[in-house]
C-alpha cells in the first residue's frame, strides 16, 4: 500500500509542476510578446524616435515657411525673395540672366 501512496503523491506533484511549468511558460511567453510585452515595447520606442525626429524636421520646415511669408507680407517686403519667387513660379528670366539646366 505504500507503493501505491507514493504513486499517487508523486503524480500529483508532477501534475503541480507540470501546471507550474505551464502557467510560468505563458506568462513569459506574454511578457515577451503579447500586446504590453517587451518586443512591443521597443517597437513602440522606436516609433516613437521615428516620429520625434519626423516632429523636429517638421518644425525646422514650418519655421522655413513662417520666415518666408513674413518676408513677402505687406509689413515687411523683400524684393529679393519677390524677385526669385516670380521668377520661379512664372519660368521668366531677365535678359542678361544665365539660366543652368
Amino acid at each position: 500500500m505504500a507503493y501505491r501512496r507514493s504513486q499517487k503523491v508523486g503524480l500529483s506533484t508532477a501534475l503541480f509542476f507540470a501546471l507550474f511549468l505551464a502557467l510560468t511558460s505563458y506568462f513569459v511567453f506574454a511578457a515577451i510578446q503579447g500586446d504590453y510585452g517587451h518586443i512591443k515595447r521597443i517597437q513602440v520606442e522606436s516609433e516613437e524616435r521615428r516620429l520625434v525626429l519626423r516632429l523636429e524636421a517638421l518644425k525646422l520646415e514650418r519655421e522655413q515657411l513662417k520666415n518666408k511669408t513674413y518676408r513677402l507680407s505687406d509689413g515687411y517686403l523683400d524684393l529679393d525673395l519677390l524677385d526669385e519667387r516670380v521668377r520661379k513660379v512664372l519660368g521668366m528670366a531677365r535678359v542678361n540672366d544665365v539660366i543652368i539646366r
